[in-house]
């Protein structure tokens, strides 16, 4: 489910810059790359290999729409469901707008993930101020449907394991870890129209919500009453609408460009190569009308040219991701390539020294075997 509006829609892929409106996201959509269904402000390239299965940093938040038995008595299912379904878009287009990951729809509720794939340091501030919205987006829900609408929601920070779960033919991506319980806890005790925060998110933003009340919850599979912030949404404020309007680059760069291409499906340019080796063998096998019609610059030139660039962007984003990860700035966790990043990684390199070999190969037979098959004639 998207939000159906896009007034608040990015250009470009926040984390990687790929064009995602104009001429040049059609380039993109036509190699399968366009906006995510989870956070429309982020290319599909990088939901599908967003973090996988590391250890990170977030915030997670559960909204969940109060007296939804009651709804469904009382509106019958027919009415239940438009309403559930409005509700879920308009939340996603309030979390997605604070650069909200979202995780998954459970019923009338929704789940998102803050600080992953969009990095932000202030991911729990983000995250209250994209639930006080949401509560005051209600209202004009309620007064639509003429109903009297509340959402509960649960706000908790810390670490979790991020990842893809499943068989091989259904996987989904979703987040692991004592973060993700905690506030699923919280908002079961959240009451309608509260906002229940964790301490941990709370904490280093605590100065812009003063109205915010301390109160200790026994939570079911916790041992120890957790100390926790009660917060009535409002909505509106200042604070929230900077949050949401972060200004996004403008500028397309050459590393968005070759990680668009290269990124999902990740060797599509790089498969040329096979296809010269094929065109310059064939003519081993008699194919000799067809040798010397792809022996025509026209045709082998470019797709030369293609395979090698696709070999040298390839080298070039290995290179690239190596340096990154050496920077200073970078979290201990992240310096660590996970197992999957390290299959990719050599099947990166193998394919791109294969793809080089080829070339050569061909340029090879072009300058060895055309003289030959043309001698014939």
């Amino acid at each position: 489910m998207s939000p159906s509006s896009s007034s608040h829609l990015s250009a470009q892929c926040s984390i990687c810059g790929t064009p995602l409106s104009g001429a040049m996201s059609v380039v993109f959509r036509i190699v399968g790359i366009r906006r995510s269904p989870r956070n429309p402000n982020i290319c599909t390239r990088c939901s599908t290999h967003v973090e996988e299965g590391r250890l990170v940093e977030l915030t997670v938040l559960f909204a969940d729409l109060s007296s939804f038995t009651e709804l469904t008595h009382d509106l019958g299912a027919e009415r239940t469901h438009e309403v559930v379904d409005s509700f879920l878009r308009m939340a996603t287009e309030v979390l997605v707008k604070h650069d909200a990951f979202i995780d998954k729809y459970i019923g009338d509720a929704v789940m998102a993930l803050f600080n992953v794939p969009v990095r932000h340091e202030d991911h729990a501030r983000r995250a209250i101020f994209a639930a006080t919205e949401l509560e005051s987006a209600l209202k004009s829900l309620a007064s639509r449907f003429g109903l009297s609408l509340q959402a509960s929601v649960g706000i908790a920070t810390g670490y979790a394991r991020v990842g893809r779960l499943g068989s091989e033919d259904n996987k989904d991506y979703t987040a692991i870890g004592d973060v993700v319980n905690l506030a699923a806890r919280l908002q079961g005790k959240a009451g309608a129209g509260d906002i229940l925060i964790s301490a941990e998110s709370y904490g280093k933003h605590s100065a812009e919500f003063p109205e915010a009340i301390s109160e200790q919850v026994l939570l079911k599979g916790f041992r120890e009453p957790v100390t926790s912030y009660r917060l009535r949404g409002k909505g509106g404020s200042r604070a929230a609408n900077d949050a949401a309007e972060t200004p996004v680059r403008e500028t397309i760069s050459l590393g968005a460009m070759i990680f668009g291409v290269l990124g999902a499906p990740c060797a599509i340019a790089t498969l040329i190569g096979p296809l010269a080796v094929a065109f310059g063998a064939s003519g081993l096998f008699g194919l000799t009308a067809m040798l010397v019609f792809l022996d025509q610059s026209a045709i082998r030139v470019p797709i030369l040219v293609l395979a090698s660039f696709a070999a040298v962007a390839n080298l070039y984003t290995l290179w690239h991701a190596r340096k990154l990860r050496r920077e200073v700035r970078v979290a201990a966790h992240l310096k660590v390539m996970t197992t999957l990043e390290k299959r990719r990684t050599i099947f990166v390199l193998a394919a791109s020294l294969v793809t080089f070999g080829i070339v050569a190969f061909e340029i090879t037979a072009h300058i060895l075997l055309t003289p030959l098959i043309f001698g014939k004639h």
